[in-house]
């Protein structure tokens, strides 16, 4: 797709713990379903994780941010996080490295349920819990802007700056609009805390009032970031797309996923529209499980149908997520959804359904 032509070139980097046992299986799936459709691709996996630092103190390689802008079309992540590295520096400079220096500024991750058996919420269909949260990617409290003083004495202070620009905000509530447009839904919801926050969040008020008249085709409300929480467990089918500043979109994403069966199930992606992007399973590293052959792949499989979609590839992805409501549907699953599968048989099995 570099070149213009239908080939894409994958950056893969499986990480730790079930990171590499999950990626592997979401790649094997993705030949599958490309290879039906005599699609090319190429992947190249990149070994930048826990043992990279352990063994040569590199996180981020000279030159990685450059390489991956310039020659990659996606990057499909597996997790990061190791209890051998204190504080799991290398997963920070890694992961939020990327998400700023290629400016993925759409944090996008979609809430779908895909069995009713999996929701904690009594009597919901499938149908009744599916949208979008757009998470604002680069600025907010995640900047790492701040500071202590007087560290490790009773009079201690640190201080945590949320970083708010009009560019940030004005363009991850029009990609919202936009998706929402593109998708043929009908409902934004804007969330802030502009009662309690008065600065920041003032600034998102301005702007959304300012977009929102572009797109007088679409609903939209604002809602306080703890009324939105309280409404999306009420009743999840109000809403088709939500967009909100990191930290709340974090949250507010989180509490999604539980909704629709669990962090195993949850996809996302770390998106620059028209430019290389990110995109990765929520689950972390799950050190605990790491090794044991129980790793749920689903959660990667449809990351990696955001990952085709964004590609273009829209049959493939279908294909993905398909296979996977079958999965559940006939409980050909890893134990923490209630089957009896290893992570391998599982990914077989998907395969063998897209292909």
């Amino acid at each position: 797709m570099r070149n213009g032509g239908p080939a894409a070139r994958i950056a893969v980097l499986p990480g730790d713990g079930i990171g590499k046992e999950v990626t592997p299986e979401s790649v094997k799936v993705i030949r599958a379903a490309t290879m039906s459709a005599r699609r090319p691709l190429e992947f190249v996996e990149l070994d930048w994780g826990a043992d990279k630092y352990l063994r040569e103190g590199v996180t981020l390689p000279a030159g990685a941010v450059e390489m991956l802008r310039d020659e990659f079309d996606a990057i499909l992540f597996g997790a990061l996080g190791d209890p051998r590295v204190p504080g799991n520096q290398h997963a920070a400079d890694i992961l939020l490295g990327l998400r700023f220096k290629l400016d993925l500024y759409v944090n996008a991750r979609p809430v779908e349920l895909f069995h009713n058996r999996l929701t904690p919420l009594r009597d919901r269909k499938e149908e009744d819990v599916k949208f979008m949260v757009f998470r604002e990617n680069t600025e907010g409290l995640y900047v790492g802007v701040g500071g202590f003083f007087k560290k490790d004495t009773a009079d201690e202070i640190a201080v945590q700056e949320d970083v708010n620009s009009r560019k940030g905000v004005e363009r991850i509530i029009r990609h919202a609009f936009d998706y929402a447009r593109k998708q043929g839904l009908k409902r934004v919801c804007m969330s802030d805390k502009s009662n309690a926050m008065t600065f920041a969040h003032d600034l998102w008020q301005r702007v959304f009032k300012e977009v929102r008249q572009e797109y007088t085709d679409i609903e939209s409300r604002h809602l306080y970031i703890d009324t939105l929480a309280m409404e999306v467990v009420r009743d999840p089918r109000q809403f088709d797309v939500i967009v909100t500043c990191n930290l709340f979109g974090d949250i507010i994403s989180d509490l999604g996923a539980q909704l629709a069966g669990g962090l195993g199930l949850a996809p996302s992606g770390n998106i620059h529209p028209g430019k290389t992007s990110l995109f990765e399973p929520v689950h972390g590293s799950a050190p605990n499980i790491a090794g044991k052959g129980i790793a749920n792949p689903l959660g990667s499989v449809l990351t990696s149908a955001m990952m085709l979609e964004f590609l273009g590839w829209k049959q493939e992805a279908e294909k993905l997520r398909a296979a996977t409501r079958a999965a559940l549907r006939e409980n050909f699953v890893t134990p923490d959804l209630g089957g009896d599968r290893k992570t391998m048989e599982v990914g077989d099995w998907i395969a063998a359904r897209v292909g």
